[in-house]
């Protein structure tokens, strides 16, 4: 699991960066730097997400582990399927995409 988005994740919810849910990242993907999708996200709302994502061109990460991860990561107690950071750095969305196809790679 990547450290930068870890990371990432931690500082823009302690700063309100972070919009939570699939269907309020849906209704602001175009206010969205970048999106983080859980392998529990719904086909339908993964396809919806996407290809709002790739209009706005929202780079978009999908997250090897469940909604229950994805939550514990931001250090919160609940199930949490899709993320949107409002606010980040174009160097930390860099790593975080070049740390993800690392991964995808060796898996």
């Amino acid at each position: 699991m990547s450290k930068i988005l870890e990371k990432s994740l931690k500082d823009a919810r302690k700063e309100n960066r972070l919009t939570m849910g699939s269907k309020e990242v849906l209704n602001s993907v175009n206010n969205s730097k970048l999106i983080v999708l859980s392998q529990s996200v719904d086909k339908k709302m993964l396809e919806k997400i996407e290809s709002d994502a790739k209009k706005q061109k929202v780079p978009l990460v999908n997250f090897q582990g469940t909604s229950v991860a994805l939550g514990r990561l931001c250090g919160l107690q609940f199930r949490i399927s899709t993320i949107s950071f409002t606010s980040i750095d174009e160097a930390n969305i860099k790593s975080i995409l070049n740390d993800t196809k690392t991964e995808e790679k060796n898996d």
